[in-house]
């Protein structure tokens, strides 16, 4: 690999590759682009960002990297919340968000093919209208993209039943570190042929490849009949031995999701959404088995709310008030960061542990002198202690940073993993060290060594 240490020399060059309106240098993009939502971590503007428009804008962009001794970092739409898309000294951001097109929907093999920054809610919509369903929803679903998700190997509310994003990618084509084009997997219901490379570089994080195009499996709309049940509960941990019973009883709801008092009336406060605002914790539950068996689970989930403290459980069958409700547990990031920078942990416990780790983020919140709010993907034990501190207040990020490391060691202690669906990032490193171990840490490396041995494609990312 040649190296260039002029680097306004080399940004010259790029723009010998590509047209001017396809490349960003002015400082308050480079600004822009230079972080995803996880401004905690470590970050300094790019050199330049290259608005991507196809495969072969990607794959000439990284050829162009290897030419001139300079990084790359892939992202779309920069809502990642671990660092994964920051920038670093002497790197280019490629920016996907212009490849956007869902370029197929078969309806008989129930697949669609897409560009990487096709948003999530637009490939569902999109879909949907020939009665396919695309299920992985993370809660920034109107904003992120496919491709991003399936770099982090996004989660969301309906994954505790559906699964994840791994979950329904068939393929992949992929821009690989020297630059060469390559398509990963199947459009097929079954294939096992070669290794699972398409897994592989799902979650990987832009570290072993650029995604550029992504096939996921679809499933039909219609079948479900959705009913939820809402329970209030005293308390976090209450809420949390809600939780574990579910799990305990065999239960699989579409959904199980957390909301703490904190995020009630942050969301109510900007959206006027009528939340209850003397609430400590809300769990809703959703139900989509059709009929009688729908009902009669919806009734299971009504008595185990009652038995661990709810002090009031309710019903819904109105898909707007169903729809109203689960929009606040989309809104409660946003809404948090109003109040201030919000540190975001992303921890995935076993369910029986919900409500041991949930009392120890408590406990936590007392020790560190700290905010935190919760809200919880909890069906799966997927945790967001969301840690708010007051702007400028650097004393307080020390603390937070401190409560961040503990509520890690916390979930470790009680064997669970760093990142449910966030993806590592920045952010997580420490934690995965201690989660993975040497021996496991020193095959990561192996592989990303065997696909981008000059460490072109986001370095320091991911593990």
């Amino acid at each position: 690999m040649t190296t260039t240490t002029d680097t306004d020399t080399a940004v010259r060059t790029l723009h010998r590759v590509f047209p001017a309106d396809q490349i960003l240098t002015d400082a308050g993009s480079l600004e822009r682009y230079s972080h995803d939502d996880a401004e905690w971590a470590e970050y300094t503007a790019p050199l330049a960002v290259v608005l991507a428009q196809s495969t072969d804008d990607v794959a000439r962009v990284v050829r162009w990297a290897g030419e001139h001794g300079v990084r790359v970092v892939p992202r779309g739409a920069g809502t990642g919340l671990s660092g994964g898309a920051n920038a670093f000294p002497g790197s280019v951001v490629v920016s996907l968000e212009r490849m956007n097109r869902v370029l197929e929907v078969n309806t008989d093999e129930r697949y669609a093919v897409t560009q990487a920054g096709v948003i999530n809610d637009a490939l569902r919509a999109e879909v949907a209208k020939s009665g396919l369903w695309y299920p992985p929803d993370p809660a920034s679903s109107a904003i992120s993209t496919i491709g991003g998700n399936a770099a982090t190997n996004a989660g969301g509310i309906c994954c505790v039943k559906y699964g994840v994003t791994r979950d329904y990618v068939l393929g992949l084509t992929v821009v690989l570190a020297d630059g060469e084009v390559v398509t990963l997997g199947r459009k097929t219901a079954k294939g096992v042929a070669g290794y699972d490379l398409t897994g592989l570089l799902v979650g990987s994080e832009g570290t072993l490849g650029v995604i550029t195009e992504v096939t996921v499996k679809l499933l039909p709309l219609s079948g479900r009949d959705e009913r939820a049940v809402i329970g209030f509960f005293p308390s976090l941990e209450a809420a949390g031995t809600a939780v574990a019973e579910i799990s305990r009883a065999g239960i699989i709801p579409a959904a199980l999701e957390l909301i703490d008092h904190t995020c009630l009336v942050a969301v109510d406060e900007w959206q006027h959404l009528g939340l209850p605002g003397d609430v400590d914790t809300l769990l809703l539950c959703r139900i989509d088995e059709r009929g009688a068996a729908g009902d009669e689970l919806a009734d299971r989930v009504e008595s185990i709310f009652t038995a661990a403290g709810g002090t009031d459980v309710e019903r819904a069958t109105d898909p707007d008030e169903i729809t109203r409700l689960f929009l606040a547990r989309r809104l409660a990031y946003p809404a948090l960061e109003r109040l201030g920078p919000v540190l975001t942990e992303d921890i995935c416990v076993p369910r029986k542990a919900v409500p041991t780790m949930l009392a120890r983020i408590q406990e936590t919140t007392r020790r560190h002198d700290v905010t935190i709010a919760n809200i919880a993907h909890a069906g799966d034990g997927n945790l967001h202690p969301l840690i708010i501190t007051p702007v400028g207040d650097e004393a307080a990020k020390a603390r937070a940073k401190e409560a961040f490391d503990t509520i890690v060691a916390d979930c470790l202690d009680l064997g669970g993993t760093v990142t449910g669906e966030h993806g590592v990032g920045l952010l997580k490193l420490p934690g995965l060290r201690a989660e993975l171990g040497e021996r496991v840490l020193a095959m990561h490396a192996a592989v990303k060594n065997a696909l981008d041995p000059q460490a072109t494609l986001n370095p320091g990312k991911a593990f």
